[in-house]
């Protein structure tokens, strides 16, 4: 045990690693909808699953968060089996519980019952060895925002690969 002027201070172990390490994204809920505000949220998982999710095989596309008796879960989160986890391995679409203060998932509840809400995960990150998903509150995009959105991104394109051209 390390002591900093005799006071116990928590050994930092080599496995132990900090910062964000981002294992997946879900672009097309960009693409989809509108993202209005972001929450942090931990994510109940097996430790075959966390593994898995370390290898990077894990798909957020048609996923999606609901809310069920004071609980958040995430639906349709692909996390594929871990190839060494033999009887370990869990479903790969099942149901999982994440991890939320009860006033946070309160809050969230009320905002969905709204109409055209909805919580989308944004992205599965590694913070400091624990997994987290980054749940977006979304309201859903219509097909001419859709395009208005495409129009200004090749525009905003356009832009800057003119004034490189202009730059040389």
């Amino acid at each position: 045990m390390l002591y900093y002027k005799n006071f116990p201070v928590k050994e930092v172990s080599p496995t132990e690693k900090k910062g964000i390490k981002i294992a997946a994204q879900n672009r097309k809920a960009y693409h989809d909808y509108f993202v209005e505000d972001k929450y942090e949220a931990g994510i109940e998982l097996a430790g075959t699953e966390v593994k898995s999710i370390r290898a990077g095989t894990l798909n957020l596309k048609d996923s999606y968060c609901t809310v069920k008796d004071g609980e958040l879960f995430v639906h349709s989160l692909h996390i594929s089996p871990y190839e060494k986890g033999n009887i370990f391995n869990k479903d790969p679409v099942r149901t999982r519980r994440l991890l939320m203060h009860k006033r946070e998932i309160r809050k969230l509840h009320a905002l969905i019952k709204q109409d055209g809400y909805t919580l989308v995960p944004l992205s599965v990150y590694f913070k400091d060895a624990r997994v987290k998903v980054e749940v977006g509150l979304c309201k859903g995009k219509k097909n001419y925002d859709k395009r208005e959105a495409t129009a200004k991104r090749d525009a905003r394109r356009e832009i800057d690969r003119t004034m490189k051209e202009r730059n040389r």
